[in-house]
């Protein structure tokens, strides 16, 4: 048993990334940003799609040759398809983001 909401030192010069379930399918992490965005002209590109809740705080994604940013604050949750090249362009630098991220295959 844990929580998302445990373990979170109280300086966070880099983001937490926490696995919490790994199986040959699945993937499931917990993500602690505060103030963290993707490094300059950093896009991810995945092999796998992955499912993002905002338990806490709030978040802009930016996708390749999309226009307008998505802006995912507590509660909101997005499906990435893998290969969908995308970057963090913000994260609230007031209080904690914590993501539940799920990667997956099809």
């Amino acid at each position: 048993m844990g929580s998302l909401f445990e373990a979170i030192p109280g300086e966070l010069p880099q983001e937490i990334f926490d696995t919490i379930c790994l199986t040959d399918t699945i993937k499931i992490e917990r993500i602690v940003s505060r103030g963290h965005a993707s490094p300059e002209g950093f896009w991810y590109d995945q092999d796998k799609n992955e499912f993002v809740l905002i338990m806490q705080g709030s978040a802009g994604l930016r996708f390749e040759n999309m226009e307008n940013m998505v802006v995912l604050k507590t509660g909101d949750y997005f499906n990435i398809s893998a290969h969908t090249k995308h970057r963090v362009e913000w994260t609230d630098a007031t209080c904690d983001t914590i993501w539940l991220a799920v990667f997956y295959q099809r």
